[in-house]
């Protein structure tokens, strides 16, 4: 099997930026009390947040079936992190539109 461990950290480090990203316009335009926006990112926050610390204990992990756990840990988080971006970019889109 091979190990996602380095991809998972990578892409979930990146996106963690962007949802900060997201919180911090939302709380510089002070929009985050007419949508659930702020939300879903501070939810995929605290989910890729975990995910890259989880992420990082498979890489260092000594034990192949620890790390391997760890790893799947890791990868479902990031899953849950991933749909609370999608229904964020869904909000703004359908936020623009209106």
């Amino acid at each position: 099997m091979e190990k996602k461990s380095t991809h998972i950290l990578n892409a979930s480090t990146n996106l963690l930026g962007f949802s900060m990203i997201i919180i911090t316009s939302l709380k510089i335009t002070k929009t985050s009390h007419h949508t659930f926006l702020d939300e879903f990112a501070g939810i995929a926050c605290v989910f890729f947040a975990c995910s890259s610390l989880f992420s990082f204990m498979s890489i260092r992990s000594k034990k192949e079936s620890l790390g391997n756990r760890y790893e799947s840990i890791a990868d479902y988080l990031f899953l849950i992190a991933l749909f609370c971006i999608i229904l964020s970019v869904i909000i703004i889109t359908t936020t623009i539109m209106d």
